[in-house]
């Protein structure tokens, strides 16, 4: 009776096995065909081939090609069209040019603008034909400004050294000075040589006119004076 019991014991596991087998089987190759549905395998059959190389065929025979003597006619076209564009593109150009300067006036010369002096000046002194003249005096950033000019219609050129030009107040003190622009020497019959000189404004605080006295170098014959030359502050003039 225990034989029989272990024999049925036995039968019942392998079904029960061949069952859990079966279904796993069943199972997997279920998920597999899941997973592999829209994958298909490359065509390898040779006909496929043949009338893919066919349609290929087909389109190149398709194309035309040209003739060396024709593409030769066709950039001469094109070139001598090109040329002709650019040719009338000028043209029209030159026209505008022409038009426009038609159109414009005539340009008049300008007038010479006389400058306008400050009252009492020029201040001038003149001697054997030789002039100096102060145009016009002006306070610019700590210095007096005196715009001079100079010039020689005597027979002879005359030599200046600037160091020995003096300069004085109103009170008979010296003033120091510097030159910029004067001439070295004024040929005879030259033209007219502008020039200034600066005085600095703190020796002028009390001072309402100054003095130039110039004499040539080296010979001392010739003195210019040019005395009482306004430089007081007034509104509007200086």
């Amino acid at each position: 009776m225990k034989i029989n019991s272990t024999v049925l014991l036995t039968l019942i596991l392998l079904i029960l096995m061949l069952g859990a087998g079966s279904l796993s089987a069943f199972l997997g190759f279920t998920l597999g065909s899941s997973a592999l549905k829209g994958v298909s395998t490359p065509d390898g059959r040779p006909t496929t081939k043949f009338a893919s190389n066919k349609a290929t065929n087909a389109q190149q025979a398709g194309l035309t090609l040209l003739k060396e003597e024709e593409i030769l006619k066709i950039v001469k076209a094109r070139i001598e069209g090109k040329t002709k564009a650019a040719k009338s593109e000028k043209l029209d150009e030159d026209d505008e040019e022409t038009k426009s300067s038609k159109q414009k006036p005539e340009e008049k010369p300008q007038e010479v603008v006389e400058e306008k002096l400050q009252p009492g000046f020029p201040v001038t002194a003149e001697n054997q034909g030789v002039t100096l003249s102060v145009q016009s005096v002006r306070y610019s950033g700590g210095d007096l400004l005196l715009k001079v000019k100079m010039q020689n219609k005597g027979a002879d050129s005359v030599r200046f050294l600037y160091s020995f030009l003096d300069v004085t107040d109103d009170k008979g003190r010296t003033l120091s000075a510097s030159t910029e622009g004067l001439p070295a020497e004024l040929p005879t019959n030259g033209p007219a040589f502008s020039g200034t000189v600066s005085i600095p404004t703190a020796l002028l605080d009390d001072v309402n006119k100054i003095s130039l006295s110039l004499t040539d170098y080296p010979a001392q014959k010739l003195k210019l004076d040019v005395s009482n030359i306004p430089v007081a502050r007034v509104a509007g003039l200086l």
